[in-house]
């Protein structure tokens, strides 16, 4: 009898096992079948470009990264418009001349990288900026300090050219271009400050620069830096991205190396993602994590004096691992800022919410013990809706600064759009006055608006996703956030 059983089991066992991994492989094969009957590849999602720059390929100073950037564009000419129309593609795909997404509808070519010296600069500014973007998403910061400052806009490697940029990336290649622009900088203004403003993984890059440094018991490069959305910490679902793309290279199936396959009608933003390209982030970010970590509170203090910026609801990076995995690591003998802009809390809004995302850090803002500069944006205190016979309340919005010293209330005179509900990942670099992703804008040649996009009809008609449609690509605080930042670098620069 006992032997009958001990038998039965093996046999349970190893059908469950066999059940299981029949279970694993329909998965995977029906996950394989939904990817692949994506859209199809165009050939900006398949043509790599020869001359990509990478860590390894011998370019040792700016300059000559920069002429190898003029090699890549007149590749990307030679490569891909010449062999596309209007007769053949989409009036408003980026990848056609005299489409409404050309980028050269633009004076600037923000694609690409550029410099601009100032004889009077008081200070080096350079601008790095996020994952699939190009210098187009800093170019107002770049502005703003253009009369003050010696203003560097890096194009990071694999953006600004073709999604296949993003194919073969390494975060090595993007830390050193970085490495490249910021040498170039601090030659070019002979012991002057030079603060550093990274966007996402731009953010991500000027850390990693510096913790690289401060590794290798050298000086740190930056006097102060600024971090926009930075991606710090990602969604755990980053950490296992990376397997559709290598089951896709192993069944010859292009379309799994790609997280999203979109129409490219973004002059200055790839729509379509590779897989890698969220793996090299997340990389990133881990390697950040683990010099954090390792480093002693005598290191650690040689890190810049940084403020950032960042959404509460943040759909790209963790807005908790911002202060969980980055802050918290400090020494608090450094005068790092952390501003935090809070959803439009209306009532109706607070309804369609069902849960609300200020509650984690409820303990930390109750306690109000802070040993960093921490600000809240958020709305003002209104009437209740009945005191007002039904008039609409202003969404006006004040800072809640609170520090050592206690808490400070400042009202911004600056107040929510209608119909907006929270900031987003990619809107705050962005001013309303924005021609391409403001709500409005006078242009001078007919050309694509995404910011004035208001389509309505049936779901899943349209090669865009609603919810890429509906989300919020402009920042209403923005005056607030430059605000900010000329008093950080002003108190830096003297």
């Amino acid at each position: 009898m006992k032997t009958f059983v001990i038998g039965s089991t093996k046999h349970l066992l190893v059908a469950a096992i066999y059940i299981a991994l029949g279970g694993l492989l329909t998965l995977i094969v029906t996950a394989v079948m939904f990817l692949n009957a994506r859209p199809d590849l165009n050939i900006w999602h398949s043509t790599l470009l020869e001359n990509q720059f990478q860590h390894d390929k011998g370019i040792t100073s700016f300059n000559e990264y920069l002429a190898n950037e003029q090699r890549l564009f007149s590749e990307v000419e030679q490569r891909i418009y010449a062999h596309t129309t209007l007769a053949e593609h989409s009036p408003i795909t980026r990848y056609v001349r005299g489409s409404l997404s050309d980028p050269k509808h633009w004076q600037t070519p923000w694609n690409r990288s550029f410099e601009w010296p100032n004889s009077q600069a008081r200070y080096g500014v350079l601008l790095l900026h996020g994952m699939s973007d190009s210098p187009y998403a800093m170019s107002h910061l770049a502005e703003h300090f253009r009369s003050q400052a010696h203003v560097v806009g890096l194009r990071l490697p694999g953006h600004g050219t073709l999604p296949s940029g993003l194919v073969n990336l390494a975060w090595q290649d993007l830390a050193s271009a970085v490495a490249l622009a910021t040498e170039h900088l601090n030659e070019q203004l002979n012991g002057k400050p030079i603060f550093v403003i990274g966007f996402s993984t731009g953010a991500a890059l000027a850390l990693n620069h510096e913790l690289t440094l401060i590794s290798r018991d050298q000086q740190p490069s930056y006097s102060a830096m600024v971090f926009i959305s930075p991606a710090i910490g990602l969604p755990p679902v980053a950490a296992g991205a990376k397997w559709q793309a290598n089951l896709g290279r192993l069944l010859s199936l292009d379309k799994l190396l790609w997280n999203s396959i979109q129409t490219e009608y973004d002059p200055f933003k790839y729509m379509s993602f590779a897989v890698n390209a969220g793996d090299v982030v997340y990389q990133l970010a881990q390697r950040n994590r683990q010099m954090l970590m390792s480093m002693s509170q005598d290191k650690l203090v040689q890190l810049p004096p940084t403020l950032t910026f960042q959404s509460l609801v943040d759909d790209t990076v963790s807005t908790g691992a911002v202060l969980n995995d980055f802050y918290q690591w400090l020494p608090q003998t450094v005068a790092h800022e952390y501003v935090m802009f809070d959803i439009n809390r209306t009532q109706i809004n607070m309804g369609l919410i069902p849960n609300d995302p200020l509650l984690p850090y409820r303990g930390l803002l109750d306690s109000e013990s802070f040993a960093v500069d921490f600000t809240l944006v958020q709305n003002k205190p209104q009437p209740s809706l009945t005191t007002l016979l039904g008039i609409k309340p202003q969404d006006e919005v004040e800072s809640v600064r609170f520090g050592p010293k206690g808490k400070v209330v400042t009202p911004l005179g600056l107040y929510w759009p209608d119909s907006v509900y929270s900031l987003s990942h990619v809107a705050l670099p962005i001013p309303e006055a924005d021609s391409l992703y403001g709500p409005s804008a006078e242009m001078d040649n007919p050309r694509v608006h995404i910011g004035a996009a208001d389509s309505r009809g049936e779901r899943g008609l349209l090669s865009v996703p609603a919810n890429e449609i509906l989300r919020q690509k402009w920042n209403p605080f923005y005056p607030y956030m430059i605000e900010r930042i000329d008093q950080y670098f002003g108190n830096r620069s003297m």
